[in-house]
């Protein structure tokens, strides 16, 4: 939104400067983009008198003038027809910067003749394309600044140009007297009255208008027009077209400038249709679909089902509250013109918009919200305006539809700023600031204007007078602790637990990876999931269709395209939820790894192997560690159907409480997934992990032992299919004061073993360390715990001590 200095004094009585208008409007809301001011261009530039002029000795169209200026006299040879003696002129001097040729000036010679600056014309300053001789000035004194010059006797060619944004909500600022009326409110200025006009139509209007049934709702609400005769359309006056120039809009004619200033002016869009052109009546309707239309543009629309329209008895005239059609457009040879002002459903012209792919300055307002009660009183003012530019005689307004009733009122509650905003303003203001935007108040309501749509409730009441007092004037103050004391923690024991686990996982080497919430339908299948419980109603697209069972696709997703571009040794990892239904209670925490490739890169040591179970088991186990669940925990084999089934494994505290899942990937999801493995995973359900019994922060006493442990060593024979957690359970069982560990050392087995120990059989040998706490164990002693060990293995395992 553009307009200049002097439009806004024509709205505002004010002696702010520019710069104290643009802090303002930017404070209010209505942010400054941009300001284009000719006097910061011209203020280097001064007056001067040329004393002497004579001819160039070696050039027919040049003169030697001898000019006066502020520093003292000065030659200059210059081309222009109107260089004499005795006239005022600007003075452009060595060093200055002349915008309109783009130039820096120095001294020169010209043919031999030594010039020191140039005089100026009205195009070499950007004040106009006049360029036929230099600006001769009817008044001024030597030395004085040109800028002051014009401000003081031109004010119009100086006039600073404003450009600001305008959001969504704030259609009201789309005219120069909306944002007049905020800056009055702010206290820059006094708001002007606001022009009226009341034009007596002298016959009745020959074009009659109507709106179909279908139309009125969300459509067209109102459509009114009158018929002016005996106009002569041509140019402008130079005030009108020096005020469209200055925003950017180019001249065309009398009439369409009018309209282009109301919507400038008043955020009034209007049309005006040569009514000469017009067949019949006109009629708002919607469109059947596949109806063409030549626009203003010259370009040709086809229009959708739906879009609303104007027609005339035979066909479209023009695309309702968008742009005209060129057929009916006015010319400078209209003499009778038809002049439209209409309210149209925002919404509907924003879909029409869009699907034309016309943006106008009619479609930007109309689709922001227009003042509906200005309807009315901007057909009669901009009638004035045509019957002043162009002459003529009109008719009698026609209408169809009617205005519709935008009265609301909200209760002002004065208390509300402090608890909202957290300002202090006095009550008295707060009336002041409304009354000042528009807001008619009676007792504690407040009636919103019918030119502010998006006042909706009383909490908008309050964003208006905290937007006027100003929201810089906000003090930063710290939140008051509800209670005394030491604060409690910011996070929750589980998110504690969370960030452990995410540190623990990063510090083992592997990378975290972010994947979508949402997989397909067939990836999901692959984990369990897929039901019609996850389903997303609405999917982003068919590879997002589900939520996810379980983080391993989205990671095994990830290490496909890693691999795909030549990065085959993968260690990635996620913490996120996974899905199980689509209730909120449906969802769990899964920590997730993955480890696709070798351990290590290629080097003459040997240190390089494909990753295994043991690397996936070592590290939940770690995991599982760090965020504090017990030592002694289960194996057990009873793994999902996506892992392998002889190669993985279940952590659990008993046997239903699973923690966590690790092992080999199944090839076959491998290679749904495409990824070429070895690979090797885990998942864990940090929620699962119970928490300390303890709430306090502190540690438990230390206790160590100052006597000597003691370590034995036994090697049972067991049947092949024995697991060696099995045994290894059962011997710490056999005193669980006395025995601190018990950890496997060797495993023999295969044809040599069967061999020596029989068919079907193996060794597995364990060390088992004790740890007295009150005396020193004798020989009976850990002989007696060692048959106790012989005796819980046997009994669980149907072991024997090797010979």
């Amino acid at each position: 939104m553009k307009f200049t200095l002097s439009w806004l004094k024509d709205h505002l009585d004010t002696t702010a400067s520019v710069d104290e208008i643009a802090e303002a409007l930017t404070d209010l809301g209505l942010e400054v983009e941009g300001i284009e001011n000719p006097l910061a261009t011209l203020e280097k530039f001064t007056l001067g008198k040329v004393k002497h002029a004579e001819q160039h000795p070696d050039a027919d169209r040049l003169r030697v003038c001898i000019v006066e200026t502020d520093e003292g006299d000065k030659q200059i040879v210059c081309g222009a027809p109107n260089a004499r003696e005795g006239i005022t002129v600007v003075i452009a001097k060595p060093g200055d910067y002349v915008p309109g040729i783009d130039v820096t000036l120095s001294v020169g010679k010209i043919r031999g003749v030594e010039s020191h600056g140039m005089m100026a014309s009205e195009r070499e300053l950007e004040l106009s394309d006049e360029h036929t001789g230099i600006i001769e000035l009817p008044s001024g004194e030597v030395g004085e600044s040109f800028a002051d010059w014009l401000a003081k006797n031109q004010p119009e060619k100086v006039d600073p140009v404003i450009e600001i944004a305008i959001t969504p909500n704030r259609p009201d600022a789309l005219g120069v007297r909306g944002i007049a009326r905020d800056l009055a409110a702010r206290g820059l200025g006094t708001l002007k009255p606001m022009k009226e006009a009341h034009v007596e139509g002298t016959f009745p209007c020959p074009i009659n208008v109507t709106i179909d049934e279908d139309t009125r709702e969300h459509g067209c609400e109102v459509f009114m027009g009158r018929l002016i005769r005996g106009v002569k359309n041509g140019p402008s006056p130079e005030w009108l077209q020096q005020r469209l120039k200055a925003i950017g809009l180019r001249p065309i004619s009398a009439l369409v400038d009018v309209t282009n200033f109301f919507t400038y002016d008043m955020n009034r869009p209007l049309h005006v249709f040569d009514a000469d052109k017009i067949r019949g009546n006109l009629r708002v309707h919607r469109t059947k679909g596949g109806e063409t239309l030549v626009g203003l543009d010259e370009k040709e629309y086809t229009f959708p089902e739906g879009a609303v329209v104007i027609s005339d008895d035979e066909e479209i005239e023009s695309i309702a509250g968008i742009m005209g059609g060129l057929r009916t457009g006015c010319t400078e040879e209209t003499t009778n013109v038809f002049l439209e002002a209409a309210v149209w459903d925002p919404i509907q012209i924003a879909k029409t918009g869009r699907a034309l792919k016309i943006n106008s300055d009619a479609r930007y307002r109309n689709e922001r919200g227009i003042d509906p009660a200005f309807n009315a009183p901007g057909l009669e003012l901009a009638t004035q305006m045509i019957l002043e530019l162009c002459g003529g005689e009109p008719s009698e307004v026609v209408q169809a539809g009617a205005v519709p009733d935008t009265d609301r009122a909200y209760k002002l509650d004065t208390d509300r700023v402090q608890s909202l905003v957290g300002m202090d303003i006095p009550a008295e203001e707060q009336r002041r600031t409304l009354e000042a935007l528009g807001f008619r108040l009676e007792g504690d309501m407040a009636h919103v204007p019918s030119w502010r749509p998006d006042v909706q409730g009383e909490a908008d009441l309050v964003e208006e007078v905290a937007r006027v007092a100003s929201l810089t004037k906000l003090v930063g103050k710290p939140l008051a602790r509800l209670h005394v004391g030491v604060p409690k923690p910011v996070l929750t024991p589980m998110q504690k637990r969370e960030n452990m686990a995410r540190r623990t996982v990063a510090a083992l080497g592997y990378n975290e990876a972010v994947t979508y919430s949402f997989i397909d339908k067939a990836s999901a299948e692959l984990f369990g999931g897929g039901s019609d419980a996850t389903m997303l109603e609405n999917p982003i697209s068919s590879e997002m269709s589900h939520m996810r069972p379980d983080l391993l696709p989205g990671l095994l997703q990830a290490a496909a395209r890693n691999q795909a571009r030549g990065f085959m040794d993968l260690a990635l990892f996620e913490v996120g939820p996974a899905f199980d239904g689509g209730e909120p209670e449906d969802s769990q925490l899964q920590i997730g790894g993955l480890l696709v490739g070798a351990t290590a890169p290629r080097d003459p040591y040997g240190s390089r192997r494909p990753v295994d179970i043991y690397d996936a088991k070592a590290d939940a186990e770690a995991v599982l560690s760090a965020i504090g669940a017990p030592a002694r925990q289960m194996i057990q084999r009873n793994a999902p159907a996506w892992w392998h089934p002889g190669r993985s494994g279940q952590i659990s505290l008993g046997p239903k409480n699973v923690l966590a899942t690790f092992g080999e990937l199944h090839p076959k999801v491998l290679e749904r997934m495409g990824v070429k493995g070895p690979a090797v995973a885990f998942t864990i359900w940090p929620e699962r992990v119970p928490f300390p019994k303890a709430k306090g922060a502190t540690r438990p006493a230390l206790t160590a032992s100052d006597l000597q442990p003691v370590e034995r060593d036994f090697a049972f024979v067991v049947d092949a299919d024995v697991e060696a957690l099995t045994l290894v359970n059962a011997a710490q069982g056999a005193d669980k004061k006395l025995i601190e560990s018990v950890r496997v050392f060797d495993e023999f087995h295969g044809p040599k073993a069967e061999a020596q120990m029989g068919a079907g059989k193996k060794s597995l040998a364990i060390t088992v360390r004790l740890q007295p706490s009150d005396k020193t164990l004798t020989d009976a002693e850990i002989e007696a715990v060692s048959q106790k060990i012989v005796d819980k293995v046997a009994k669980a395992t149907s072991g024997v001590l090797r010979g």
